[in-house]
């Protein structure tokens, strides 16, 4: 028998499911974008909030765990005195806890934005995660529909900002008035029809996924998908259904607008709803926002349980190529409405609100597909080399350093294994380094540096071992008193930033 002591097991490395790290490059791609969604929300006037990452559960609305499944749909844990607690799920439900709590210090119409993490405890998938980024911005305390369509203006005014132009996207808008009016006028009103309404809601959700037939099979009888699992229907008659399809098909509003019309008529929120949907389109043609940027479209159905009127989706129209190499239409890349019984919920009295989200790591894909993003360069740091490990040198290239970053230049002494200087040059090469600042004995006794331009000059990757190897290359250098240090840099970064212009940006 072996009485060795086993050594304990190497911990191993491994990304949770559903969620990934973050590269420098994604970070300023989000960075570059989000300031420039920032910039179009605080023109419209909006100011910023920031809400904490945890909410207790029940401010959450239907996510709220039971005993059995107390992590059902979001991330929860109980504190210590044994609430629940969660990350939060979207960023508009804990802005309407904000307002309710700080009611009598905002002043209404409270016109904010919100940029943040959510969490969904969901089976992740490609390009699903379970930590995602929104950009939130929303109007509370705003009755009118005006503050709907001036919130698709600033749909389009965004889009058009990250340099999405006009005829690859559209904002469609619909309302949720007029579908219950549809519901109504086909026998499903009233309170003992609420069962079958949500079935017909949840149905009309399906229709990218289903297409029209598959709709009206959930509406009528049921589904069976290819694995043979049956989805129970709304039970709709053929006369239901059809109308429920005319609806969701329509695709031309001011064609079918007269038979919609007829078909709510008799329901007072089917009419209201149309009224709604006509003035927010009059509202966005007398500010110049055509049906090209903005577009009346019955067929948007998101959120349809969670809005209480008017619903907007942000859509890209162009193509983009998928894993699969086929062309297809890139689609919403965000979208909202009005939720007036959110804020309602810690009230009891009614808050009209309004607002969109933008899914943020969906858009940056669609805006590195028409590369507008990364189009701002990020240069990578001078690198000051290290020659010699006493305290007088180690001073000098700290100080050298401190003077480029002072003069606003990106800038790094080396901190490794300074002892093998083809080590600094392997580097700077990898790091994409574009210059080199030398400074050995020799030349810190004649306050000399040698400069070194590593775009045009050779790279050294492997050929440098020492300093007397490193006097015998000398190429693409040259001597400089310290003091010219900062000048003599920023030509040669000024050198190569014209030479990557003039080769259209690839160096």
């Amino acid at each position: 028998m072996n009485d060795k002591q086993k050594k304990p097991q190497k911990l191993k490395a491994r990304l949770p499911r559903g969620f990934v790290d973050r590269t420098a490059g994604d970070i300023r791609a989000v960075n570059e974008m989000t300031a420039k969604i920032r910039e179009v929300y605080e023109h419209y006037g909006f100011d910023p909030l920031e809400t904490p990452l945890f909410e207790y559960t029940d401010a959450l609305g239907k996510f709220l765990p039971d005993s059995d499944r107390p992590n059902e749909g979001v991330f929860s844990l109980q504190d210590d005195d044994e609430q629940w607690m969660s990350l939060r799920y979207d960023l508009t439900a804990p802005l309407a806890r904000h307002v309710a709590e700080n009611f009598n210090k905002i002043q209404l119409p409270y016109r904010t934005y919100r940029a943040g993490y959510v969490f969904r405890n969901e089976k992740p998938g490609p390009g699903r995660f379970r930590q995602f980024m929104q950009f939130d911005a929303d109007t509370v305390g705003a009755p009118g529909v005006q503050a709907d369509a001036e919130m698709c203006m600033m749909m389009a005014d965004t889009l058009e900002a990250l340099g999405i132009k006009r005829g690859d996207y559209v904002i469609r808008v619909n309302n949720r008035k007029v579908l219950d009016g549809v519901l109504e006028a086909i026998g499903l009103g009233g309170d003992d029809k609420a069962g079958q309404r949500l079935n017909v809601l949840r149905a009309i959700d399906k229709l990218d996924k289903f297409g029209p037939e598959g709709v009206a099979l959930l509406l009528g009888p049921g589904r069976k998908d290819e694995s043979g699992d049956f989805t129970k229907g709304a039970g709709l008659d053929k006369e239901q259904i059809d109308k429920v399809l005319f609806f969701v098909g329509i695709t031309d509003y001011a064609e079918s607008a007269v038979r919609l019309a007829e078909l709510v008529a008799g329901t007072a929120r089917g009419g209201e709803g149309v009224e709604e949907l006509n003035f927010i389109g009059a509202l966005v043609t007398s500010a110049g926002y055509g049906p090209d940027r903005i577009k009346i479209d019955p067929s948007v159905v998101r959120g349809l349980e969670y809005y209480t009127g008017p619903v907007y989706e942000a859509e890209l129209t162009f193509d983009v190529t998928n894993e699969k190499g086929e062309k297809v239409v890139f689609g919403s890349v965000g979208g909202g409405g009005r939720y007036d019984g959110l804020v309602s919920r810690f009230m009891g009295q009614p808050v009209p609100a309004t607002g969109f989200s933008i899914g943020v790591s969906r858009l940056m894909t669609a805006l590195k597909n028409l590369g507008k993003l990364g189009a701002s360069e990020v240069i990578e740091p001078v690198l000051v080399t290290v020659m010699d490990g006493d305290v007088e040198a180690m001073g000098r290239y700290q100080k050298m350093t401190q003077e480029l970053r002072a003069a606003g230049i990106r800038a790094e002494m080396f901190q490794g294994n300074w002892k093998k200087f083809g080590n600094q040059l392997k580097y700077a090469d990898r790091r994409g380094c574009p210059v080199a600042i030398i400074q050995g004995g020799d030349e810190r006794a004649e306050g000399v540096v040698q400069i070194k331009d590593l775009i045009e000059g050779k790279r050294l990757s492997g050929e440098i071992d020492d300093n007397a190897s490193w006097r015998e290359a000398r190429v693409a250098q040259e001597t400089a008193p310290e003091a010219d240090l900062v000048a003599k840099v920023r030509e040669i970064l000024a050198a190569q930033a014209e030479d990557r212009k003039r080769a259209g940006g690839n160096v």
